[in-house]
């Protein structure tokens, strides 16, 4: 290597001309060390911004009161007309009404009570087995797959659980009974209440956790 000022030869290895004192060291060339490929470039974690669907953010379809009542109207007549025509043959075929009617003369009062006992027992015996039949009829209809009753499905309605899921039997059974509360309310307030309640809930909805959609 040579001087660049005064063209002497520089002894290898200096870092300065030994002639003049110029600096004729080698420049030093800065690299940056290659970019391994295995290591990918960071990304900040950024809130996912997809758009929510018109389903997900739609309101459930509560079903109105009205609606409702019309249900209830329809399981009345399918489970209360049939019963009450065979109790009341039953009760004038098999109860004292019958024996009475078969009677000729005078009936005595004391034989007459023996008559009218059995008669209540048997209507009180058969207010038992309607109670029964109704809590199969609802409690079954709406743990079933089609989650309604006959009414309920004429109106295109069905019972669910707070998530819109179909219900246990257990779960259907504690909202059948669960209207007994809400009859014991005056003025049926308890089933008034599914006409201002926010998701049109009656009293026995509130307390078993249901809600009564349309499909």
């Amino acid at each position: 290597m040579f001087c660049s000022r005064c063209g002497v030869q520089v002894v290898e290895g200096n870092r300065y001309c030994q002639a003049c004192g110029q600096e004729v060291g080698v420049a030093v060339v800065a690299v940056s060390p290659p970019e391994s490929p295995a290591s990918p470039a960071f990304t900040p974690a950024v809130e996912s911004s997809a758009p929510v669907s018109a389903a997900a953010r739609a309101p459930l379809p509560y079903a109105g009161f009205w609606e409702r009542v019309a249900a209830y109207l329809i399981d009345g007549l399918i489970l209360g007309i049939p019963f009450g025509i065979l109790v009341v043959i039953l009760i004038f075929l098999f109860g004292g009404f019958g024996v009475m009617m078969h009677r000729r003369g005078p009936v005595d009062p004391s034989e007459a009570m023996a008559f009218v006992a059995p008669m209540f027992a048997f209507f009180f015996l058969g207010m038992l087995v309607f109670i029964a039949l109704q809590w199969l009829y609802f409690a079954g209809m709406e743990s079933s797959e089609r989650q309604g009753t006959i009414g309920k499905s004429v109106l295109s309605l069905r019972v669910t659980n707070y998530e819109g899921q179909r219900m246990s039997f257990g779960h259907a059974t504690g909202r059948f009974f669960a209207k007994i509360v809400s009859g014991m309310v005056p003025f049926a307030i308890g089933y008034i209440m599914a006409a201002f309640t926010a998701r049109k809930q009656a009293l026995h909805d509130l307390i078993a956790g249901t809600l009564v959609l349309r499909k």
